[in-house]
C-alpha cells in the first residue's frame, strides 16, 4: 500500500514562511520523484514543484524564487520551504508520487496553508 503522510502548514501573515513535509515510507524512496500541488478554494488543483530523484527541483513560475523543494533520502521525506508567502498562496497543498507500471498517482492527505494579508 502506498501512503504519503504530510505535515506542516498553518496560518501565517503575508511575507512569512512555512515548511511542508511529505513522508513516503516503506519504498525505495530515493528512486522516486515527488511532486507538490495545491488547490485554492474554487480553483483547479495546480502543480507547484517537482522534486526529482536526482537533479534540481523544478518550480511553477508563480512560486519560483520563493519556494524551495528538497529531499532527505535517509528520512524518506521531501520538503517544501515556502518563503515570502502571499495571500494568493492560500490553498490546500498536496504531495504526490507515481508508482507502478502502468503508473498510478498517489496523493498525500493534504495540508492547509493560509496566508493572511
Amino acid at each position: 500500500q502506498v501512503q504519503l503522510v504530510q505535515s506542516g502548514g498553518g496560518l501565517v501573515h503575508r511575507g512569512g514562511s512555512l515548511r511542508l513535509s511529505c513522508a513516503f515510507p516503506g519504498r525505495t524512496f530515493s528512486t522516486y520523484a515527488l511532486v507538490w500541488f495545491r488547490q485554492a478554494p474554487g480553483k483547479q488543483r495546480e502543480w507547484v514543484a517537482t522534486i526529482p530523484s536526482g537533479g534540481s527541483t523544478v518550480y511553477a513560475d508563480s512560486v519560483k524564487g520563493r519556494f524551495t523543494g528538497s529531499r532527505d533520502n535517509a528520512k524518506n521525506t521531501v520538503y517544501l520551504q515556502m518563503n515570502s508567502l502571499k495571500p494568493e498562496d492560500t490553498a490546500v497543498y498536496y504531495c504526490a508520487v507515481i508508482v507502478g507500471n502502468p503508473g498510478r498517482r498517489y496523493w498525500g492527505q493534504g495540508t492547509q496553508v493560509t496566508v493572511s494579508s
